[in-house]
């Protein structure tokens, strides 16, 4: 059995956060959150993350059983809601919808204090010890989030589900994740226009999957590669990290 692994990266927040990419994602009013379709969306990144043996924060079990409540509430006589109207005393969404706003303007307030810290450390000259550390503040354009990735690997997952013939015997692959490391970077170094994300998981073999999405985990927190996505629900491309 593969040990749960504690993920820390840059994007993957906490449920809110999740929720707020799923809005901008399929484009939703978030005065008008389609809670059906929400929950959905929601429960499958819950379980991609349970499939990877992910350590899941008990904030996302938390926000999943309030959103099915919300749903079950939403099903019930006499909750019909007229779609284009404000909301209504009553409706089981707005507390949600009250965080979730409150939650945006923190998140883009931080954003702006980080743009200002940047721009203030730029007025001061800085010692040749800290600037090998400046790349770590860049952001490559369209890089993709953590939740892109989740996306694409239960992609994957969905993919072994249905091709592997129901007769084959998967051996278990036991790989430590620092030798999947060096050959993930060795595949995208290899290629100069980078290697598409569906290219790392060529085995029917769910501890393989696991182990190469912790080793490029690992290798972005390291900005040793990154991940670009052109526009939503398009391919993911790897490439090596270059300054």
């Amino acid at each position: 059995m593969i040990e749960p692994y504690e993920v820390r990266f840059d994007g993957f927040e906490g449920p809110l956060d999740l929720l707020l990419h799923l809005i901008k994602q399929y484009e939703i009013d978030i005065y008008d959150i389609p809670v059906s379709l929400i929950t959905t969306q929601y429960m499958e990144y819950i379980e991609t993350m349970q499939e990877l043996d992910l350590d899941i924060a008990s904030e996302y079990l938390v926000m999943a059983a309030t959103l099915l409540a919300i749903k079950s509430e939403m099903l019930l006589p006499n909750q019909e809601l007229d779609g284009e109207d404000d909301y209504e005393e009553g409706d089981p969404r707005e507390e949600l919808v009250a965080r979730l706003i409150e939650y945006r303007k923190y998140k883009e307030a931080a954003v702006e204090l980080r743009d200002i810290e940047g721009e203030d450390k730029e007025s001061f000259t800085r010692s040749p010890a800290i600037i090998k550390d400046s790349k770590k503040a860049v952001i490559k354009e369209n890089e993709a989030s953590i939740y892109d990735l989740l996306k694409a690997v239960k992609n994957i997952f969905n993919r072994q589900k249905w091709n592997r013939p129901m007769e084959a015997t998967v051996e278990k692959m036991d790989i430590p994740i620092q030798q999947r490391m060096e050959e993930v970077l060795e595949m995208v170094e290899y290629s100069e226009s980078g290697i598409l994300f569906e290219e790392l998981f060529p085995y029917y073999s769910k501890s393989h999957i696991v182990v190469t999405f912790m080793a490029m985990l690992e290798l972005m927190k390291l900005k040793q590669i990154y991940c670009e996505q052109e526009k939503s629900f398009d391919q993911l491309i790897l490439h090596k990290w270059r300054s």
